[in-house]
């Protein structure tokens, strides 16, 4: 009989201790805070699972690679590394480092878009998202109609609906769109890949168009390792195989290496147009740096080159992929409603189905996470109305876990902690904004809590 437990695929070599605090300490703290959990000092939280980006823990290759770092300011060997790297895996022609996803994303869409244009995606994430209005541009989500119901399970939720995009381009006309995106995996909408087939559709599409197609690749290898459970045809092919299949299919992409790239740090942009290539370079060396190191320090293109390829290794993504299910798996069993089926790097709260007696304009996913964090010191993000406004199609709490940091007993106290907040959440109450900043206002904003909960 095989053996069925699936364990961490590594030893712990240093740890770092945790700060316990009590039930009334949290609530002073949140209040210090302003019921905006990005406010609080890290040291105040047990569990962090505010996002996965720049959180994971670096293996003993990437330490001794960090080593190696060339600082030099041009023409370093650690980019050298880092290029070889990149293309092993995407495939494009320019590379162009920065120091993290949204420095690469404000300068495609500073270089490729104007005002008035429109920008498909299947679900813009919030830097993406501002980075193309605060141009002028308009970011348009396009996800299948299967997203529409977080508890509905579909194996490839993150898809682009294609015949959305295609009614887009002819209602807009192609001049207007500039470039394509499809966000692998779809953060957004839940942390749910995206299919090879569909990424296949949309690519034909944006050919017959002669429209540009760019991933959003911060987690690329969980996409890939989807595909080979749940593809047909894929099973047999290695996680990088399918990654190289799949960015062979765009004309570029934009990385934040802080997820997939195991860096506590970094990013890039990729193309295969070299007059785009040219304007991107002289916008990064206005600034972000020299196109060789792109704000990033030798000793960061070396983790990243190493850990792009880490990132795609099986049994590290059978252990994250099984553990993240694990704790989606345990709580909707007692009900909790969630994004089914739970996503690759993070289990998402419907916060809507769990708060149903807290109004929409009262954001029921900050609601939802600031209690979290009062039960048990659990940090959270909300990705609804607070974070997208209008935008919002969802009221979710996503609950990302960094990267080989935390062990089975941390995931079965954030099950625990979660069931108590289930058990009483009749008691939670709606939220009301007190202070905003005009772009990505969920950063910064001030709320408080209303006096009295809603009626069921």
């Amino acid at each position: 009989m095989p053996i069925r437990t699936i364990i961490e695929p590594f030893r712990i070599k240093s740890v770092e201790p945790i700060r316990w605090t009590t039930r009334e300490q949290r609530v002073e703290l949140l209040r210090a805070a302003h019921y905006n959990l990005f406010l609080l000092p890290a040291d105040d939280v047990l569990i962090d699972l505010l996002t996965d980006s720049g959180t994971g823990a670096m293996s003993t290759y990437q330490w001794g690679a960090i080593m190696e770092g060339d600082e030099s300011y041009a023409g370093s060997k650690s980019f050298v590394r880092f290029r070889d790297s990149v293309q092993d895996i995407f495939g494009y022609r320019h590379v162009i480092p920065a120091h993290q996803g949204r420095a690469a994303e404000r300068i495609l869409f500073n270089v490729m878009c104007k005002k008035g244009d429109v920008v498909p995606n299947n679900t813009h994430f919030d830097t993406t998202r501002a980075n193309v209005e605060f141009v002028g541009a308009e970011a348009v989500d396009l996800p299948i109609a299967e997203t529409k119901d977080p508890s509905k399970y579909h194996p490839f939720k993150g898809n682009i609906d294609v015949n959305a995009l295609e009614q887009l381009i002819s209602r807009v006309g192609r001049e207007r769109v500039p470039l394509v995106m499809l966000t692998i995996t779809n953060n957004s909408g839940g942390g749910q890949p995206v299919s090879m087939e569909n990424a296949k559709a949309v690519s034909a599409m944006c050919k017959k168009h002669g429209i540009p197609l760019y991933f959003d690749a911060c987690r690329f290898a969980e996409n890939s390792y989807f595909i080979k459970l749940r593809e047909r045809g894929y099973d047999n092919k290695t996680p990088k195989e399918i990654a190289q299949e799949m960015f062979a299919l765009g004309d570029g992409c934009t990385m934040s290496a802080k997820k997939d790239g195991m860096a506590n740090i970094g990013g890039f942009l990729c193309t295969n147009n070299d007059v785009l290539a040219a304007q991107e370079k002289n916008l990064l060396i206005l600034t972000e740096g020299y196109p060789t190191y792109g704000g990033l320090a030798g000793r960061d293109l070396e983790a990243i080159a190493v850990g792009l390829q880490e990132a795609l290794q099986e049994d590290y993504l059978r252990y994250r992929i099984v553990s993240t299910s694990y704790l989606g798996e345990h709580i909707s069993k007692h009900g909790v409603p969630i994004v089914q089926p739970p996503g690759g790097h993070a289990v998402y709260l419907d916060a809507r189905a769990f708060l149903p007696h807290v109004p929409l304009d009262q954001f029921p996913g900050v609601a939802l996470a600031n209690e979290l964090y009062i039960e048990g010191g659990i940090r959270s993000v909300e990705i609804g109305r607070l974070m997208f406004a209008d935008a919002a199609r969802w009221d979710l709490v996503r609950l990302a876990i960094p990267r080989r940091v935390y062990t089975q007993s941390h995931i079965d106290y954030v099950i625990e902690v979660i069931l108590e907040v289930w058990a009483k959440r009749d008691r939670v109450k709606g939220m009301k904004l007190t202070s905003e900043a005009p772009f990505l206002r969920h950063f910064t904003a001030h709320l408080e809590p209303l006096e009295v909960a809603t009626a069921v």
